[in-house]
């Protein structure tokens, strides 16, 4: 219809839904199945499934089989997945993160490569939209230009096996590694010859924490190579992360600006210190972000109301 003026009214493009979920790393007290069920029963869209000993051990014999059985259960109820890797003593029960695809010894790197490459199977048969990665820290003694050519080096054949799968490596940027910020990801895609199956994870936090322009700045900036999102409240300066309305981050600006870019993917909530109370946080967490990205509130939480627990609480 015409404007008042007779002339024609500008199209604006819809904004994309955004689906959430929520990270099985902020849910390790729970068994997988009661976890998937929780979020389904709270209206989540899908889950960020990290793999570790307690929830799909990508370890474990029978992984082909347990990861078809897991196919199963998502579908019934109804979740998307996204694969994310950051389990911190999956490989090795005395280095948190270790080892990574920058340590010295290359059978080290070569187990966190084979490791990646599983996920990327696992992912690949669970129909999820993205693995989710890190570079890991400098190591010591190891000077920067040695670092990137080893991180470009290992990621190469899981890229291959990324690109035979059909499914996109997300490299996350994680302050304190070697990959930190947004231009580390713009590096290593240079580094690289900026390979089609290599995408970016944006962490919303970290970029309140550390990035020059401001979180929906970071998204409008990221969006070419956007391929997974994490969620959840940041301070300036300090790698924590916290509760919704317990940091700086004005989300709905934020939000607004991640359905302009028309992503498809899952919006992950990202709170792993916090699986003390993990059911209480996920009840609380879809509704602010159903509030704050302008959607409908989610259906309150059946019987057995998670949110029952106190929000100050701690349990050991």
């Amino acid at each position: 219809m015409g404007a008042a003026n007779g002339t024609a009214s500008p199209t604006r493009a819809p904004l994309s839904p955004l689906r959430f979920g929520y990270g099985t790393n902020g849910l390790a007290d729970l068994r997988l199945d009661d976890a998937l069920a929780l979020l389904a029963d709270l209206g989540y869209d899908g889950v960020g499934l990290t793999l570790d000993h307690m929830h799909l051990d990508p370890l474990a014999p029978g992984l082909a089989a347990r990861t078809h059985r897991l196919a199963g259960r998502l579908a019934a109820l109804g979740l998307g997945v996204t694969v994310e890797t950051g389990a911190r003593y999956v490989l090795d029960p005395r280095r948190k993160h270790g080892p990574s695809l920058l340590d010295p010894d290359p059978g080290d790197r070569a187990r966190r490569v084979d490791l990646l490459i599983r996920a990327v199977r696992v992912a690949a048969d669970l129909g999820a939209h993205a693995v989710h990665c890190f570079s890991g820290v400098t190591p010591a003694g190891t000077d920067t230009g040695t670092a990137w050519r080893r991180l470009g080096e290992t990621l190469t054949p899981v890229l291959a096996a990324a690109d035979t799968a059909g499914v996109p490596l997300a490299v996350e940027p994680e302050p304190g590694h070697l990959l930190g910020a947004l231009a580390d990801f713009h590096r290593l895609r240079r580094l690289l010859g900026d390979p089609e199956p290599l995408g970016l994870t944006l962490d919303i936090g970290h970029c309140q924490c550390l990035e020059p322009l401001s979180p929906a700045e970071c998204v409008r900036a990221a969006a070419p190579w956007l391929r997974h999102v994490q969620i959840e409240d940041m301070r300036r300066g300090v790698h924590e992360h916290l509760p919704f309305g317990d940091g700086e981050i004005d989300f709905p600006p934020v939000l607004a600006a991640l359905a302009a870019t028309g992503y498809q993917g899952l919006t992950v909530v990202e709170l792993p210190r916090h699986s003390h109370a993990g059911p209480h946080f996920a009840a609380h967490s879809l509704p602010f972000l159903r509030r704050a990205s302008g959607t409908a509130a989610a259906p309150a939480p059946p019987h057995g109301d998670p949110s029952a627990t106190p929000e100050g609480s701690r349990t050991s």
